[in-house]
């Protein structure tokens, strides 16, 4: 089990939880934090007694977005991870899911601040749950920037374009509340239930066919874009063969018995 300076790691059963670890800056990333990041998809990925993942946030906020003493030239921690950043220049990207999507089922728990750099993350995740005192936004261009990290192309699919708009347009913050109500989050709990909420979320998703799960996911994202005709038939070609699988057999097997199945990935 991997980890950083700025990044946690730790099992709560088949869920695996990534903690940004850096509460004195609000968890805005570091070079050791986004390392982490990256270290810690690939496990979910490699590893198959992992069926899912929260991304959560140590002290009071999720994430402030980049350090920006580091984007102004004046250094980033963690510099024995630059060598990292050298063999594989994309690795931030991946580290922000801007680059990569895990195979598992991502789980956000927001609590505080996700804003900027936080907010472009949270567009990677799958399920989104926040503390009813989360604030979200980016604010990047009120401070000359462009929010790079994918919320251009990808918030205007995930929410109507106008709202989209509106948030990239004015750098204004949003409450947990105004989020939920323009589809950004899909949850919002009482503050410090955000954490409790996601793992109450990844144990349903754990107790459901680990090869069907990947699969849905996989064919959601994969034929967004699709027409309706090109999109059903590669639903068909992706889900068909779920059915002969082992994990499929026993969940029908457990079922007709009224027990909870017990899968094995196969």
């Amino acid at each position: 089990m991997g980890g950083t300076e700025h990044l946690t790691v730790r099992r709560e059963g088949a869920t695996l939880v990534l903690t940004l670890n850096r509460p004195e800056a609000r968890n805005a990333l570091s070079l050791s934090m986004l390392v982490g990041l990256y270290d810690g998809w690939i496990e979910a990925d490699e590893d198959d007694a992992i069926r899912s993942i929260v991304l959560t946030g140590a002290g009071d906020a999720f994430c402030a977005g980049m350090d920006l003493k580091a984007l102004a030239g004046k250094g980033m921690e963690g510099e024995q991870y630059r060598d990292r950043l050298k063999a594989d220049p994309d690795l931030h990207w991946k580290a922000m899911l801007r680059h990569h999507r895990p195979r598992k089922p991502v789980i956000a728990a927001v609590e505080g601040y996700c804003v900027a750099g936080g907010t472009e993350i949270l567009q990677g995740t799958d399920i989104r749950v926040a503390g009813e005192s989360a604030t979200f936004g980016l604010f990047e261009v009120k401070r000359g920037l462009f929010p790079i990290g994918g919320s251009t192309v990808r918030l205007q699919r995930q929410i109507p374009r106008t709202h989209a708009l509106e948030m990239l347009l004015t750098g204004r913050p949003y409450s947990a509340q105004e989020a939920a109500d323009i589809g950004l989050i899909g949850h919002v709990v009482p503050d410090g239930a955000a954490l409790a909420k996601a793992l109450e979320i990844a144990e349903r998703i754990n107790a459901c066919g680990p090869l069907a799960v990947e699969a849905v996911k996989a064919s959601v994202y994969d034929t967004a874009e699709m027409t309706e005709t090109d999109g059903l038939a590669a639903e068909l070609k992706r889900g068909w063969p779920i059915f002969d699988t082992a994990d499929a057999k026993e969940g029908a097997r457990a079922f007709a018995e009224k027990r909870p199945p017990v899968y094995k990935r196969a």
